[in-house]
């Protein structure tokens, strides 16, 4: 044999060889598939409770923020000021404004629609309109009757909850997230 003959039988053999060793059956296919999906099926639901209790947590801090920047704004225009909150379309939403504007005439920011207010667990004064809201005065301070909390919650899973308290006459604010036992008041968020 040459040196011609043997190159050409060798590209045979090698051809033949890659061709029917390449690629995967469908049953390796299948199996690989089958595995994947078992392994989202018990991924994707801890992943989102994960995503749902961290967009919970944004929300929380925007709606402590907002009181404290009521606060805030209070001392420093010597003025009442409101930390209104309102559900539009579906979305919560917040506002910082003085006590004499018109809450509709306020700038309003939306929470994630991910998001609801829960109105069982929620003690802020309800205004017309659907507004609740919290009022510190000239120092900062809350009438007795304004010492309340505001819950919320997850649209996909109510189980979960945070919320914001107006602790003390002082304007004390605290956070808390959901117990498994509710309190005396019968509210699980404290």
């Amino acid at each position: 044999m040459n040196s011609k003959t043997n190159l050409l039988f060798l590209v045979k053999s090698t051809k033949s060889v890659n061709v029917s060793s390449c690629g995967f059956t469908m049953l390796e296919m299948l199996v690989v598939v089958f595995i994947i999906s078992i392994g989202l099926g018990i991924v994707a639901p801890t992943w989102l409770a994960f995503v749902n209790t961290r967009r919970l947590n944004v929300a929380q801090n925007q709606v402590y923020q907002a009181m404290r920047e009521a606060q805030r704004q209070a001392r420093k225009e010597k003025l009442t000021y409101h930390a209104s909150f309102r559900e539009q379309n579906n979305i919560l939403q917040w506002a910082v404004h003085p006590a004499t504007m018109n809450p509709s005439h306020a700038n309003w920011n939306n929470l994630d629609p991910a998001v609801q207010l829960v109105e069982a667990e929620s003690t802020l004064d309800k205004l017309p309109n659907n507004v609740r809201r919290v009022q510190f005065d000239y120092i900062g301070s809350v009438p007795l009757s304004q010492l309340s909390r505001i819950t919320l919650s997850s649209k996909s899973s109510g189980k979960i909850k945070r919320c914001v308290f107006v602790s003390t006459i002082l304007g004390a604010m605290r956070t808390a997230k959901e117990n498994s036992k509710p309190d005396k008041t019968g509210k699980y968020c404290y």
